[in-house]
């Protein structure tokens, strides 16, 4: 069970601000409240800001009301941006992130920023996972993950270069959407590579993801989707990570459920059969980070790269050694992946499966891997954690869909509609002897 109630809807939130019923004073107040009650066990805050400085509450727009944390790689006006690192620049930044400024535009109030690795990789902070102090949260947006999966909070802001979003939104029971690759402006947050980065949301409900989403874009009608009890003109491949890790067997049970799932939501479902294209994905997208990451990241730390963790000097250091010509090959293949991926899916075809290996690792094994999100990520697609399943200990199992470039709305319809079928699952226990999707009949 997470550690706050999980209040109602965002939409209902802002409603009840609009119509009086609560000042948007008042809504802060009561997640400030929540934040700080909290905050011992859950550690997801590096720090808060001032809501009686100047018009750090925001009264009016469609997300007046509505609190959001920031990863600290994100720039806040009047906080620095640490990234996790005591390399960073301790002055407080003049201005906001731009899309820091697109939610207080919106009247979103913003509470605070949230703990990361260090600079996005996997160095951990001090972060707890809301289902278990023993666990990790997750990486690199820990502090978004937990305090959201926690309930503390509406909703807020993370990035993915690798895993950063997928894996923590998972592991922490939260919605979780990575936005295309280039969706929207990066100004203002501090990047690992150019070719990789993208920002995402974290939310209590894909309903919810739904909400801010149509918001933060003008989406038509601004209100959250109408669930759909039918998506006949969707196809689904389905995916069980091509052995790229060893699943673990309640992420296998998960697996297992799925076409009958989408069955009841008349999505025709088949097996993904692209392991050759996903390997080499995973790959490359090593090769362009490291290689980008130590091309830029390193060279800006100049003397003090000796000062950050040994998993980034590591990486900078696999990056220097990386020539040039293997990085336009890799986005060459990531180029014709890209093609020969969009040929197959259209318009309305998504891959699902799983957004990471299992439930959250302990945290004394790290932050869990990436391996899962690395292939859609370099392909530079929108992807959704959809909550919902546990396993018998009560740790959540995160699904993730992906689809064509530029089809968050499409994501977020399904997932809004397929999370309760998600939550109403019996939980999975952790047993032996379960076969892989290859070996399963459709």
């Amino acid at each position: 069970m997470t550690l706050a109630h999980r209040t109602q809807s965002v939409e209902h939130r802002v409603r009840d601000v609009h119509d009086g019923r609560i000042s948007a004073r008042e809504s802060a107040d009561q997640h400030r409240r929540e934040i700080t009650r909290y905050e011992p066990r859950l550690k997801a805050w590096v720090e808060l800001t001032d809501l009686d400085e100047g018009d750090n509450v925001p009264s009016h727009g469609p997300l007046a009301g509505l609190s959001v944390g920031v990863k600290d790689i994100i720039d806040v006006r009047g906080h620095p941006t640490r990234c996790g690192s005591p390399t960073s620049d301790e002055e407080p930044k003049d201005d906001d992130a731009a899309c820091v400024a697109r939610l207080r535009e919106l009247g979103a109030t913003v509470q605070g920023k949230t703990v990361t690795t260090e600079y996005g990789y996997f160095s951990p902070g001090p972060t707890t996972n809301p289902f278990s102090e023993s666990a990790t949260p997750g990486g690199s947006s820990s502090g978004s993950a937990a305090a959201v999966g926690a309930g503390t909070i509406p909703f807020a802001l993370g990035t993915q270069t690798a895993g950063s979003l997928t894996r923590p939104a998972s592991f922490c029971g939260a919605a979780g959407l990575v936005l295309t690759h280039g969706a929207t402006s990066l100004a203002g947050v501090t990047g690992l590579s150019e070719s990789l980065d993208s920002l995402g949301f974290l939310a209590r409900s894909v309903e919810d993801l739904d909400f801010v989403h149509r918001a933060f874009f003008d989406v038509a009608g601004q209100g959250a989707a109408v669930r759909r009890e039918s998506f006949p003109d969707v196809t689904a491949l389905l995916w069980d990570g091509s052995g790229m890790l060893n699943l673990d067997s309640t992420m296998m049970q998960l697996l297992r459920t799925l076409p009958h799932l989408l069955g009841e939501l008349g999505v025709a479902s088949s097996p993904l059969d692209w392991d050759d294209h996903i390997r080499s994905l995973v790959d490359d997208h090593r090769t362009v980070m490291a290689f980008e990451a130590a091309a830029g990241l390193g060279q800006q730390l100049g003397s003090r790269r000796g000062e950050v963790s040994a998993q980034l000097r590591q990486l900078f250091s696999d990056g220097e050694v990386v020539e040039e010509q293997h990085v336009t090959d890799a986005l060459f293949r990531r180029d014709v992946s890209l093609t020969a991926l969009t040929r197959c899916l259209g318009t309305s075809g998504l891959v699902i499966g799983p957004a990471a290996k299992g439930p959250a690792p302990m945290m004394s094994t790290g932050t869990g891997s990436p391996e899962l999100s690395r292939p859609w990520q370099l392909l530079g697609l929108p992807v959704l954690t959809v909550p919902g399943a546990r396993t018998s200990t009560g740790m959540p199992l995160g699904i993730q869909v992906v689809g064509p470039k530029d089809s968050e709305s499409m994501l977020l319809e399904l997932g809004a509609s397929l999370e309760p079928l998600l939550r109403d699952l019996p939980s999975f226990s952790d047993v032996d002897g379960v076969p892989t999707l290859k070996e399963m009949k459709w």
